[in-house]
């Protein structure tokens, strides 16, 4: 108890000695902080060479066996885990 509040003097103390800032009116408002720039020295292109064509998916190679093939492992994924699921949980409350 006795150190409790030995802090608590020792922090109001310590207030009252940097009253400038203390008595600063407080900002209730959201704020970030600023925004990093990747490297910082502004001579990034190496690193962003291949983002120019990145999404051009009309250029993609068999853009039709890639879409469709996509789109069956999406939905066999979205079918497959819940059927295994309640597979899975019913053999475990039967036995």
């Amino acid at each position: 108890m006795a150190t409790a509040l030995n802090r608590g003097l020792r922090s109001g103390i310590r207030l009252l000695a940097n009253g400038a800032e203390a008595s600063k009116p407080a900002s209730r408002g959201f704020h970030a902080t600023g925004v990093k720039r990747m490297g910082g020295h502004g001579n990034d292109a190496e690193y962003y060479l291949h983002a120019k064509h990145m999404y051009n998916l009309h250029r993609m190679k068999h853009q039709k066996l890639t879409a469709w093939t996509s789109v069956l492992g999406a939905v066999s994924i979205g079918v497959g885990v819940p059927v295994y699921a309640v597979i899975f949980q019913q053999k475990k409350a039967s036995g």
